[in-house]
């Protein structure tokens, strides 16, 4: 892996020639930067009901003795960032550099904590304010440009996610490069991932479902193709020290019917072995999803399947590396050997004269579960899975877009989640309501 991150720059140095790369294009350092604040404010509340089981995955917020009970916090975020152009030349250097800041609108009594918009405090108490910051360093050759520092980063299988009150961070080497036509080559090294929530920069990796010993290092290699708009695909191989190697496989399929009617397909496939000293214990897992999509004006629906094969949950590190199609917002029905379908419609209110409004219901179902041959030893036997077990999830969301004049681009969202399940299974039987406001500012220097 560090081979190939080495000989990936190198690809910069062949189409030098090319007169037309970005970096014979640059305007400057300070020319070319940008900046940009978003202003978001979350409530969000989760009412926890009696029947499910509890996890320390995703839904790892809520403590073992409290299964029962009312989950509920209002936040404030402030994002700021900012990017450079690049120096002239043939070796063009920038900077890239962030600040956010969390702050609690509701002390909430004892209901604060659990939803983990808010950063805690050594005895699990939530802060009235958080803030973390960091940069990165960044070189471009031709369409080549090598980063590190602190940053955010994009892929199926190491990915920053930003669905709560701040952003995920990665600390490391990230390279991309566009030499090729269609083809974007990735690469990155990573020593450690900061959680949403968090306000220090030394915690290691953020693993989802895993309680075993961490391991120090995080390497991804990864080619997108994309030779049209209506196809395109990817694959990604990765490795988490003495954990797992996790391989990836995508595609994407889109076919125009006339001028209003298209059908696509999204496929998705991970594959993931255990590594080294194993510190999650042995893992040989395949998960797949394949969603079909039919669109008729405003109106979409989809069809979908997601598989898991294997003894241990689906599982990734960072919050954001996850694209199998049922990965939704109480469960990602990943668990051992499990089965899992979705049913969903979306609806475009442009259509109805409300420009920027866009409607959404989904239904996933999951059933088959069983965890009774997990690694007793490994990193998910807490976890407690039994065999035959089930559950579902209903999602509804309303997101608006304002479209012009002074607050164009600000965004309102409402969600409401239910989900529900037997003891089998690893989730908690909830329900959720999250409203959510983001107002962005941008500009040049």
């Amino acid at each position: 892996m560090n081979r190939l991150l080495l000989a990936l720059p190198l690809l910069g140095l062949a189409p030098l020639a090319l007169a037309e790369s970005a970096q014979s294009q640059s305007n400057g350092l300070v020319e070319d930067s940008s900046w940009s604040i978003l202003n978001r404010t979350v409530y969000d509340q989760r009412d926890y009901k009696h029947g499910g089981r509890n996890s320390a995955g995703r839904n790892a917020y809520k403590p073992r003795n409290e299964r029962n009970g009312l989950a509920e916090e209002w936040a404030y975020g402030l994002m700021g960032t900012f990017q450079s152009g690049f120096t002239q030349g043939l070796i063009g250097v920038g900077i890239d550099a962030h600040a956010y800041l969390g702050v609690q609108l509701d002390s909430g009594g004892g209901r604060t904590g659990k939803a983990r918009l808010l950063g805690v405090d050594n005895q699990g108490h939530p802060k009235n304010e958080y803030s973390r910051g960091g940069a990165a360093l960044k070189l471009r050759v031709s369409n080549t440009v090598l980063s590190y520092g602190e940053q955010r980063v994009k892929t199926p299988v190491f990915s920053s996610s930003d669905s709560r009150l701040l952003p995920e961070t990665a600390t490391g080497f990230f390279l991309t490069s566009n030499e090729i036509d269609k083809v974007k080559l990735i690469a990155g090294h990573f020593n450690e991932s900061t959680d949403r929530n968090a306000s220090s920069h030394d915690q290691g990796f953020v693993v989802n479902y895993s309680n075993g010993r961490q391991g120090n290092s995080f390497d991804v290699a990864g080619a997108v193709w994309n030779p049209s708009a209506a196809l395109g695909a990817s694959l990604y191989t990765s490795r988490y020290e003495d954990t797992w190697n996790q391989h990836y496989l995508g595609s994407t399929l889109t076919h125009a019917l006339d001028d209003r009617r298209s059908l696509s397909l999204d496929l998705n496939l991970y594959r993931t072995t255990d590594t080294g000293k194993a510190l999650s214990g042995r893992i040989d897992n395949t998960t797949w999803s394949l969603v079909s999509r039919y669109s008729h004006g405003p109106h979409a629906f989809s069809l979908g399947w997601q598989q898991v094969d294997g003894n241990t949950p689906f599982d990734y590190v960072t919050r954001g590396a996850i694209y199998i199609a049922n990965a939704v917002q109480m469960s990602d029905f990943n668990a051992p050997n499990e089965k899992s379908w979705q049913a969903r419609y979306d609806l475009n209110m442009g259509a109805f004269g409300v420009p920027g409004l866009n409607l959404t219901a989904l239904y996933v179902r999951g059933f088959d579960i069983d965890g009774t041959h997990v690694d007793p030893n490994g990193g998910y036997a807490y976890l407690g899975y039994g065999k035959g077990g089930k559950h579902w999830e209903r999602d509804l969301e309303a997101r608006y877009v304002v479209q012009s004049g002074k607050a164009k681009g600000t965004a309102f969202s409402l969600r409401h989640n239910v989900h529900r399940g037997d003891t089998a299974q690893a989730e908690l039987d909830g329900n959720q309501i999250r409203l959510a406001v983001e107002w962005p500012l941008s500009g040049g220097l």
